[in-house]
């Protein structure tokens, strides 16, 4: 659109179902040191209502009438999504675009700070009280420096959280959610000439105003190897091993993908069969590449048996890992993994909201929302050398030994692991 608003349809008649989903490029790689969790603290104050909606008519007006809505926030994006019963698609696109055009205008104190609790209390519940979550606290701020985008988590900290002032999070809001840096999905049973005026109608009329600079980052690597401990309140110790991988579509991505899945990718899996079936060291093994725009971390997590420790199971998966460097996969565990890969794939095509959502992701990546060949064939493409040359590039780079340990939550890290250096 002329005010820079990207507008994609997706015309599917089988059902009388439409879905709006709306991305704004916005994530927490975009806030400043100081003042983080901002993006997903907008995931809550932006179902407070809007001027022409306050709360909690946005919601009601929606669920009267079967429809629903929700939005999630990542380190890159954050989407907001509606879905119901085709007739309320004008109700989508008019609450959406009062939502883009007046939210700065009616966020008080009283919201901010019931929003600000609520999404510290998320903290508690999902990273410090629950098991093993402080694991996730600790990564990012080990790979990556103190002024890189992804050195803290998306749910932001306690104090940055609670410094935020309503003058804070207006100008957050006036800066990223703006439709120049936004892209708005149409699925579903609808007319595209009718759903083209509707858009034209809420959003053409706001203003053009420029794209936000974009947050960017070098390839982060590490100095040295470092080993951490950590306490939490659990009951048997997990190990975490994470090195630096490529980015999200970058070269050797996918290739992990497959790597990860042949390693620790369910029960028939390297690690799994290896650690929990055959020497019964460990109560679970898992493996993933953790895809992302500025660089990924790619990732190995064992938990010992009762009465075992770590030890062990660190020298099992750091012989299961220079098997697979040296030898690579074989052809059948390629398969097995890129069938699995596809098969998830193309069963999530069948929900509409998942296609919509794909198509704003292929188009915030890739700049553009047809790029779903592209995908699938990075997977049809891997061979048995690309996949044991990804991952040797990987594993010959600096990583990061992770033990949680039972005990207190977030207690006193032992002084030997503090040094880092192994």
């Amino acid at each position: 659109m002329p005010n820079g608003l990207t507008v994609i349809l997706h015309e599917d008649h089988t059902s009388p179902l439409v879905v709006v989903d709306l991305w704004y490029h916005v994530g927490s790689k975009d806030e400043d040191p100081g003042r983080t969790g901002f993006a997903h603290l907008f995931e809550h104050l932006m179902f407070m209502g809007s001027k022409n909606a306050p709360y909690p008519s946005f919601d009601a007006v929606m669920e009267m009438w079967g429809g629903h809505n929700n939005g999630t926030t990542s380190n890159d994006r954050t989407n907001y999504y509606e879905v119901g019963p085709k007739n309320l698609l004008e109700t989508f696109l008019w609450l959406e675009a009062d939502r883009m055009a007046t939210l700065a205008e009616v966020i008080t104190d009283d919201e901010l700070n019931r929003q600000r609790k609520v999404v510290q209390n998320e903290r508690r519940q999902s990273y410090e009280n629950r098991p093993y979550g402080r694991a996730e606290l600790v990564i990012p701020e080990v790979m990556y420096p103190a002024q890189h985008p992804y050195h803290w988590p998306t749910i932001g900290s306690h104090e940055d959280l609670e410094a935020a002032s309503v003058a804070d999070v207006q100008a957050f809001f006036e800066r990223f959610y703006r439709p120049s840096n936004a892209s708005l999905v149409i699925g579903g049973d609808f007319d595209p000439k009718a759903a083209r005026a509707m858009v034209d109608r809420y959003f053409g009329w706001q203003d053009n105003r420029p794209v936000p600079r974009r947050a960017t980052a070098a390839p982060a690597v590490l100095a040295e190897n470092h080993a951490v401990t950590e306490t939490d309140r659990v009951q048997l110790p997990r190990l975490r091993l994470c090195w630096h991988s490529p980015a999200l579509y970058a070269p050797g991505d996918a290739d992990l993908d497959m790597a990860a899945h042949i390693l620790g990718g369910g029960k028939s899996s390297r690690l799994y069969k290896t650690l929990v079936f055959d020497r019964r060291l460990a109560q679970d093994a898992f493996a993933y590449q953790g895809s992302q725009m500025l660089g990924s971390l790619f990732q190995i997590g064992v938990t010992a048996k009762p009465g075992l420790t770590l030890d062990d199971m660190q020298r099992a998966v750091d012989e299961e890992l220079d098997r697979l460097v040296s030898h690579g996969p074989t052809a059948e565990e390629l398969e097995r993994a890129r069938n699995s890969h596809l098969a998830d794939f193309f069963k999530g095509l069948d929900h509409l909201q998942t296609r919509a959502d794909l198509l704003n992701h292929y188009e915030h990546l890739l700049g553009d929302p047809g790029a779903c060949q592209q995908d699938i064939g990075r997977y049809e493409a891997a061979t048995v050398a690309s996949v044991r040359d990804a991952l040797a590039k990987v594993a010959a780079g600096r990583r990061l030994d992770l033990r949680v340990l039972p005990g207190a939550a977030g207690g006193d890290l032992p002084e030997d692991d503090q040094a880092g250096a192994s």
